[in-house]
């Protein structure tokens, strides 16, 4: 690669200043050996900027060597670049304050060598980030110190971008009007320069403002155009989103059937992109259309399925109405105990990021840099007729014109501020209004709240008392623990337990959902369960009873209006008298381990679950395994294997759950129960618990 002069002259003037000669003349090899250092770090920081897209952790890892090799070079190019690279990198991953770190430093070094250009590019992205956070003030702040770089530097396509980044933050103000005139400045510099990706992003931003005034004709206009330029650039990103928003459209209209044909077709896109949060806004989308159109087993099928998703990438307003929405299909299907408890989600997740206080600074912001632009033409202008005044005018005729100016604009200046007086008293009236009833709509929901979870602790006090004493289990079975933890006040999990003569039974289940309607689940299997135990001693036999029971108990059939809800179960009764285990389950296996050994054994359950879809007449097989004294069996539901933490905060899965087992054979079977217990609070730290845990353990 040819080095250009400068970068020589550079290197030159580094080596002299830098490398210790000590007596010795510095040879060619050491000057070709900071030539490929320099090199070395623009590959590296290339090869991080065009992988940091799909690969952010390795661009990340590339973008920290490019930096350590800077700064061992001291060279304050590559330092920033390599700072700007983390940034950005930082930013994808949704670590805004990593991202700002990263971008500050690197500003502060293109402020010392005067790089505008690139300064222009880092305050917008720090602008981007406080967007991201809601910080809408300061993102307008940073934004209009990036315009004025832009504009001074003539750079229009720079200047086009951040007006579009403005108009945003009009938009989430509800500021129609200014976020139409930013736009549109955008838009206009789009046009002169022939940039198609800048029009078709601008028709669509300006058709979403029509659309929230509800100027749907308008809005469909403007959207048609941004999707005929994006499929001729093939920016599926944009094609994606007005697609949406076209189906949005016909859906308003009470179009359903184009609304669906529109959304189905963003939603391919979304898919083939790998985006989530397109995804999960047309799963959202198409839910709509079911429930407008009353197909509510479709419309919770694919609420489900977004809010899933939505939960994923923290979209918290999307999730906020997804849950409104389930609890409206919910409502209109009868369950109103699930109803009741999406609308408290939803209550919980709504937030209000935009106030008064924000949107007065926004505005100062915006006044400051129009004053500043108007001010500085104003005294260009003055400046001029100064000079001419020195030559044409008389002292006296000076000062009657600066009087009379002054006397206008002091006039001028008093009308502003008795204007503002006044505007500043109706605002504070308003704002008055707004906080008392903030402040009572937040007593009602505290009350509501209050109610709400004392009725579900007396809840837990009625499933406490109907769970078996552990201490009645540990008396019949000394070597064994239950290690019982509801994710929430109450629980969809339930240990079971009943001697019959020299039999004894131990029962691990998992009833549809956790909370209220996981605790309702639980109390009648618990019941079903006992009839069924009373009715024989065959563990076949009681799940094949149990599943008809419930089955009848909540009405189940093949309807689609029929519930789903059901339970995964296994269920050992043990001979005292011979040391004979005889197992069954429902999606839940049984594990072993003998005594002396680590090798964990695995007995499969019958894979279908009790209730549900499962069929009247299926059977559940039954397995019989003879244990020696010593011998140690598992059953457990599928919470501590699901729970997510460790340092990157992911399942612990099946696997390593068995391996835990494994390693805790030596201890008695309490210690045992301690060590699981201390090992889940470990790992999951200041993550919430997902779902309930039950653990039983025993050793024959």
């Amino acid at each position: 690669m040819k080095i250009p002069l400068k970068y020589k002259l550079f290197l030159f003037a580094f080596l002299i200043c830098y490398i210790p000669l000590s007596g010795q003349q510095v040879g060619s090899d050491t000057l070709n050996s900071v030539i490929a250092d320099t090199s070395r770090i623009n590959q590296l920081n290339v090869l991080a900027w065009e992988i940091m897209f799909n690969n952010p952790d390795t661009a990340i890892a590339l973008g920290n060597q490019a930096l350590s090799m800077s700064e061992k070079l001291q060279w304050k190019k590559g330092i920033a670049s390599s700072l700007r690279n983390l940034g950005v990198c930082y930013y994808l991953i949704s670590d805004g304050s990593k991202a700002l770190e990263y971008y500050f430093r690197a500003l502060k070094i293109m402020e010392v060598t005067g790089d505008k250009n690139s300064m222009a590019k880092i305050l917008n992205n720090i602008g981007l980030v406080y967007f991201d956070q809601g910080e809408y003030p300061k993102a307008l702040d940073y934004y209009i110190k990036t315009l004025k770089i832009d504009d001074e530097l003539g750079d229009k396509s720079g200047m086009s971008a951040t007006f579009g980044n403005i108009g945003n933050i009009y938009e989430k103000q509800l500021n129609y009007p200014k976020a139409v005139e930013y736009y549109t400045k955008s838009l206009n510099i789009g046009l002169e320069l022939g940039d198609k990706n800048i029009t078709a992003s601008q028709f669509s931003s300006i058709g979403t403002i029509y659309h929230n005034q509800n100027d749907l004709p308008k809005a469909l206009e403007y959207y048609v155009k941004a999707v005929s330029i994006s499929r001729e650039i093939r920016n599926l990103n944009l094609l994606g989103k007005c697609l949406g928003n076209i189906g949005i459209v016909y859906y308003e209209q009470n179009q359903n059937t184009k609304a669906l044909e529109y959304a189905k077709e963003a939603l391919k896109i979304g898919e083939k992109l790998g985006d989530q949060s397109l995804i999960a806004t047309e799963l959202a989308a198409i839910g709509d259309i079911y429930l407008e159109t009353k197909k509510y087993a479709l419309a919770e099928k694919y609420y489900t399925k977004s809010l899933k998703i939505s939960h994923e990438i923290e979209a918290t307003e999307l999730s906020m109405k997804l849950e409104g929405y389930l609890a409206s299909v919910y409502e209109k299907t009868g369950k109103y105990q699930k109803a009741l408890l999406h609308t408290l989600n939803a209550i919980v997740l709504k937030d209000t990021i935009f106030n008064q206080e924000k949107n007065k600074e926004i505005t100062r912001k915006e006044l400051n840099y129009e004053f500043d632009k108007k001010e500085a033409v104003t005294k260009a202008e003055q400046d001029k007729k100064d000079i001419l005044s020195i030559a044409e005018l008389k002292q006296k005729e000076q000062q009657r014109n600066y009087f009379i100016i002054g006397f206008a604009m002091l006039a001028l200046f008093m009308v502003f501020v008795y204007r503002a007086y006044r505007q500043k008293q109706r605002d504070n009236v308003i704002i008055t209004q707004q906080k008392i009833e903030v402040e009572s709509q937040k007593l009602i929901i505290e009350e509501k709240n209050k109610g709400i979870v004392d009725s579900i602790n007396y809840a837990k006090r009625i499933q406490q008392a109907k769970l078996p004493n552990k201490e009645d289990i540990y008396e019949a079975l000394p070597e064994s623990f239950v290690l019982f933890k509801p994710k929430d006040i109450v629980s969809g999990d339930f240990y079971f337990f009943y001697k019959k003569e020299q039999t004894i039974f131990i029962v691990a289940a998992d009833c549809t959902g956790h909370g209220v309607p996981g605790a309702l689940m639980s109390m009648i299997g618990s019941e079903q369960l006992k009839d069924a135990v009373l009715q024989s001693s065959d563990t076949s036999v009681i799940l094949k009873r149990l599943n008809i029971g419930m089955k009848l108990s909540l009405r189940q059939s093949g309807s689609e209006e029929s519930t789903r809800d059901g339970m995964d179960i296994a269920i050992c009764s043990i001979d005292t008298t011979n040391l004979i285990v005889k197992y069954a389950g429902a999606n839940r296996p049984l594990w072993y381990v003998r005594k002396g050994e680590t090798v964990l054994e695995e007995v499969d359950p019958t894979n279908k679950a009790i209730g549900g879809l499962t069929d009247n007449d299926q059977e559940f097989q039954s397995h019989e395994i003879q244990f020696s004294k010593g011998d140690t069996f598992y059953i457990c539901t599928d919470g501590y294997a699901d729970q997510f933490g460790g340092q990157k905060g992911k399942k612990l899965m099946t696997r390593k759950f068995k391996e835990i087992i494994q390693e805790i054979q030596h201890l008695s079977m309490s210690e045992q129960e301690k060590h699981l217990e201390n090992f889940n609070e470990n790992w999951k730290s200041a993550i919430e618990q997902v779902d309930d845990i039950l653990v039983i353990g025993v050793r024959v």
